[in-house]
């Protein structure tokens, strides 16, 4: 018998506001100023706050940690677009849209100083899971969470966000086929920033999109431009209504860029050109949002002045908060490990205070 065609797939790339402002007013989403402006002023804090952990980590008053420059617009549009009884699942580069969604700004300061406590969140209502440092183990989390809360009657959608280079570990495939299986209320965010660390995008996958790894599973996908706020809003809120109506996942794949390093433990000049991060710079978020906003009539430098420095303000006083005393237990990480003692944490543990004590008799 010959052979025959059986399926056909494509996928879609949606962008409404382009690397110079240009706005497709066709596909313009119905947002009030104040919506606008609001996620203006989260990029905007968000942008603060990434800008001077970056100092502080070089000044050695904080410890290592992944900048989440130019990637703004991904998790903070979503953020304000979920309910308060929806699941916010992270990877560890989605700092607006954990202050968009409650979390104070001296967390993130804690838990890259090596502190635990900056897990700890102010109301257990907030439905913010931890940093996943893991490479991909939030996917498994994020279906879990959504299947539990579809089987508790919530009206609850898990968001899971992931980068470019968790889509080749085998948790993000195990999770999107349980979640298409099973219909369960979950939306897919690969914020698709062209390198794995050092390894670019080209070639730590032969998919010509990574939208497209959604096919195979029977979840529909999309593509869009990730430094649009326009069009990041538009796909969150298509997603988030489908699995309200139990229509299973979606998975969104947001191009963007990593303008910084993987963490400021690495070197991005020696694995990439200048010339490649400058031609970024331009299309980078806040810029074209700046003149969206500018040409709509809805902002100007008069506003911006005293935005920056309100921004700069609340990051400061998150700062001294962030490095006044503490009567936190240096070592309390080490009695959380497992439920029982066990002889290898145990050793590090004695290490560790053994370490404490010599400091502290140098001064």
């Amino acid at each position: 018998m010959p052979r025959k065609q059986i399926a056909k797939f494509s996928v879609q790339h949606l962008q409404i506001l382009d690397e110079n402002g240009k706005l497709d007013a066709k596909l313009e989403p119905k947002l009030s100023e104040d919506e606008l402006l609001e996620i203006y002023r989260w990029m905007r804090l968000a942008r603060e706050l990434d800008e001077r952990m970056l100092k502080l980590q070089r000044q050695g008053r904080l410890g290592t940690f992944p900048p989440n420059t130019g990637q703004e617009a991904i998790s903070i549009p979503v953020a304000l677009a979920m309910q308060d009884k929806d699941w916010f699942v992270g990877a560890f580069r989605e700092l607006g849209g954990r202050l968009v969604r409650g979390e104070p700004l001296t967390s993130t300061l804690y838990y890259y100083n090596g502190w635990e406590e900056g897990n700890i969140l102010p109301n257990k209502d907030l439905r913010i899971i931890p940093t996943s440092v893991v490479i991909g183990c939030q996917v498994e989390h994020a279906v879990g969470l959504a299947w539990a809360s579809r089987y508790k009657g919530e009206d609850s959608v898990a968001v899971c966000f992931i980068g470019d280079g968790g889509t080749s570990e085998g948790d993000f495939h195990e999770g999107l086929n349980f979640a298409s299986a099973w219909k369960a209320p979950v939306v897919f965010i690969v914020q698709n920033n062209q390198w794995a660390i050092s390894m670019p995008r080209q070639s730590q996958t032969a998919s010509g999109t990574i939208a497209q790894k959604g096919i195979a599973y029977d979840i529909p996908c999309l593509q869009i431009d990730g430094n649009d706020p326009l069009a990041m809003h538009v796909a969150i809120t298509e997603a988030l209504d489908r699995a309200r109506k139990g229509e299973g996942p979606t998975l969104i794949e947001a191009v963007t860029y990593r303008l910084m390093m993987h963490t400021t433990a690495d070197d991005p000049k020696k694995y990439r050109s200048e010339e490649e991060e400058k031609v970024a710079w331009k299309k980078e978020p806040l810029l074209r949002f700046n003149k969206y906003l500018k040409d709509k009539g809805f902002w100007d430098d008069a506003k911006e002045e005293p935005l920056r420095g309100e921004v700069k303000a609340k990051v400061e006083d998150a700062v001294k908060e962030f490095e006044s005393p503490k009567d936190w237990q240096q070592d309390d990480p080490f009695k959380h490990v497992f439920g029982t003692e066990h002889a290898v944490i145990a050793e590090q543990h004695k290490d560790f205070l053994g370490n404490v004590e010599r400091e502290a008799d140098h001064g």
